[in-house]
């Protein structure tokens, strides 16, 4: 086994080799799941209507409006859920903000005592709260990111969330209704297209997991494929009975 004899040699072993997935998955999550609940909802709900045994034109109106109903649904849920979040987030840092103006030396010693907790020297962690609590923003920043885990200068945009969730669950529910609009006239070619997306929507997700391609697409492709299945059955159940 070879052994690092040098520093340099150690950072440079470090830097080439120690290196991390992106464990928050950037925008490809929100934009994979988006599109595969667009994809399995709206295949369920085509499924469900065709096994009442209605014609293509009824399938076709009713993948169009599930596609319309759950793109506006997502879009207006996570507009509202990132816009509540955010204004908890800004009450707070108010909260903070009044507190740094009223009680500098008080919060001062509340940063110090965090360090101190940390394992810093209480010396020099009276000394680090001191310097970082000159200016106001980086005070606020400070005690934001200590106290309650978020970055002031990083809070997500509501507008940009009820966008990319309208997008993603429009796209994906969409598939299912292509072969249609491209003139199929049973519903196995779409059943077909969408199981073939989810399968590459689970090998997508595989990116930002430790699974390999095939399993996350498999399973992916299962789960669809059986609330597809589900669905289907009810509406083959229940048409018959209101039939």
């Amino acid at each position: 086994m070879a052994i690092i004899e040098t520093e340099a040699t150690l950072h440079e072993a470090h830097r080439d080799n120690h290196t991390h997935r992106d464990v928050n998955g950037g925008w490809l999550r929100p934009a994979v799941f988006g599109a595969m609940d667009g994809l399995v909802s709206n295949l369920a709900l085509m499924t469900g209507v065709a096994g009442g045994a209605v014609s293509h034109q009824t399938i076709v109106l009713s993948g169009l409006a599930g596609l319309a109903a759950g793109a506006f649904s997502m879009a207006a849920g996570e507009y509202t859920s990132v816009a509540s979040q955010r204004e908890l987030v800004e009450a707070e840092l108010d909260v903070e903000r009044r507190e740094l103006r009223k009680h500098p030396k008080d919060e001062e010693a509340e940063l110090a005592a965090l360090y101190e907790s940390r394992g810093v020297e209480p010396g020099l962690a009276r000394e680090v709260a001191r310097q970082l609590s000159h200016d106001p923003e980086q005070a606020l920043e400070i005690h934001a990111r200590e106290e309650l885990g978020i970055d002031p200068g990083d809070l997500p945009s509501p507008a940009v969330a009820a966008v990319s969730s309208f997008g993603s669950f429009a796209l994906g529910a969409l598939l299912p209704v292509l072969p249609y609009l491209l003139g199929a006239s049973s519903l196995w070619p779409a059943v077909l297209v969408a199981l073939l997306g989810l399968f590459l929507c689970g090998a997508v997700v595989a990116k930002v997991t430790a699974r390999s391609w095939w399993y996350s697409g498999l399973r992916q492709l299962a789960l669809g494929g059986a609330a597809a299945g589900v669905t289907y059955a009810l509406g083959s159940l229940f048409g018959t009975a209101v039939g």
